[in-house]
């Protein structure tokens, strides 16, 4: 059976064929970079970490772009609260992303652009949208989208222009024309500091949200391209509108097939900083091992929501310890997956299904049964082989059975290393954040002159 993807713009299954025969790009929207990335951005990374990593097992050679927005209102207003420079903000935390999905296993993607490096691509995009009137100037010196232009709006969300109109919320004296249409230039503010603007046709200022990614995907990977990616929530307004700019723009398609993965939720609310219900990942993994908390989300499937608790990852640790115990029990053979085999058939029949891993991973624990039954080196191979494709299996079994799953002293310690570079940039609120992250975790920290020591709460 050939791959088949569920596209969001057909709302369908379809069989997947890329535009370029045995070369798939893809572009996914990556961190707006002013704070720790929580367990719902791990989600999103994790989900097209799986993606590419069975498109490349499938035998195609592979693009991956995902991008980071690191010009935005919270990283300028995070920046000013912090007294340092959007670039030593944005650096300080692209670096503390890399580091905590690293431990994921994350791979990273083969282009990681920067919105601050595109500013000229955007400027030209804008420009070609203006000369086909599907762009204007607003006064105060904005530059608008102006929607209604732009016959496929609402396509890849399902909503009508009267659905829309319906919900609006837009201040009056806005400088739109309609209240539907978004901003693509945002002229400077007199209190944004000088770093925050850029020169261009459109006097000084910066990109909007949406034209940010039009701008960097084509750029990257050409007009149109296989797959777009993102989390759920981007599916209204931001892929709308990125679909909008850039087919407006050069009357292609901008992806065949459109790609959204579920929520995390905690009590059955979506986790997001704005309500203040999320678990950054360093948080979880001062707690447990990185590779539970990967197959925590690997084993549920991209689409649907995950809910996050101890218990669901106390359960995932547990189940990750049964496959360990088999490749300790029997060391695997180093082995060439033969997808005839019928372990192997059946994990891949299920991720060619959509990148169906509960299946795929359901197999490994047949898998798993039969090392334990057989003591066959090449299956216990076969069981680490096809693990990696998933990006799991691949420690030592020793280590991970030995490490257990809670109180890591290596993820304490990361954790102390975070609060004590938080106090030396005078970023008293998230020093005490890590300090109570900790406590809650039965961690008490203690501070003197020689530096911080822990213990567990009695």
């Amino acid at each position: 059976m050939s791959l088949r993807i569920y596209n969001t713009l057909s709302r369908a299954l379809e069989p997947f064929t890329p535009l370029e025969p045995g070369h798939v790009r893809m572009y996914v929207c990556g961190m707006t970079i002013y704070d720790l990335c929580h367990i719902g951005h791990a989600r999103m990374m994790m989900a097209f970490d799986v993606v590419q990593r069975w498109l490349r097992a499938s035998g195609y050679r592979v693009t991956y772009v995902r991008n980071i927005t690191d010009i935005d209102d919270k990283i300028i207003r995070r920046a000013l609260e912090r007294g340092i420079t959007i670039r030593q903000l944005t650096d300080e935390m692209i670096g503390a992303m890399h580091t905590d999905i690293g431990k994921l296993g994350i791979e990273p993607p083969d282009v990681e652009p920067r919105a601050t490096e595109y500013v000229p691509q955007m400027l030209a995009l804008i420009g070609t949208l203006e000369g086909k009137g599907l762009a204007y100037r607003a006064e105060g010196g904005d530059v608008n989208y102006a929607v209604r232009k732009f016959p496929g709006y609402g396509k890849l969300s399902g909503k009508s222009l009267d659905e829309l109109r319906a919900g609006e919320r837009v201040a009056v004296g806005d400088g739109k024309n309609d209240p539907l249409d978004f901003v693509l230039w945002k002229a400077a503010k007199p209190e944004e500091p000088p770093e925050a603007r850029f020169d261009g046709a459109y006097g000084p200022g910066r990109p909007g949200w949406h034209i940010e990614c039009s701008a960097m995907s084509c750029a990257t990977l050409g007009e149109s391209f296989d797959i777009h990616g993102g989390g759920a929530d981007l599916q209204f307004p931001h892929h709308e509108n990125e679909i909008a700019q850039s087919e407006g723009a050069t009357g292609q398609p901008l992806a065949r097939f459109w790609m959204h993965n579920g929520f995390v939720r905690v009590d059955n609310e979506k986790m997001s900083k704005s309500l203040g219900n999320f678990f950054t990942i360093r948080d979880v993994l001062a707690e447990y091992q990185a590779e539970t908390l990967r197959f925590f989300m690997v084993r549920s499937h991209y689409r649907s929501a995950l809910n996050y608790s101890d218990a669901h990852l106390d359960d995932a640790h547990q189940a990750l310890k049964r496959l360990y115990t088999a490749l300790d029990l029997v060391p695997p053979q180093d082995v060439v997956i033969d997808w005839q085999e019928p372990h192997a058939a059946r994990f891949k029949a299920a991720m060619d299904e959509d990148f169906g891993t509960p299946d795929a991973v359901a197999v490994l624990f047949d898998l798993a049964g039969e090392v334990n039954r057989s003591r066959s080196p090449q299956a216990a191979g076969l069981l680490k082989a096809l693990g990696n494709c998933l990006g799991l299996l691949q420690a030592a079994p020793v280590a991970f059975l030995q490490a257990g799953a809670h109180r890591d002293a290596a993820g304490i310690e990361a954790q102390i290393a975070a609060r004590a570079a938080a106090k030396a940039n005078k970023n008293f609120a998230e020093a005490d954040r890590i300090r109570a992250a900790l406590l809650a975790q039965g961690i008490v920290l203690k501070d003197s002159a020689a530096g911080t020591t822990w213990e567990a709460a009695s």
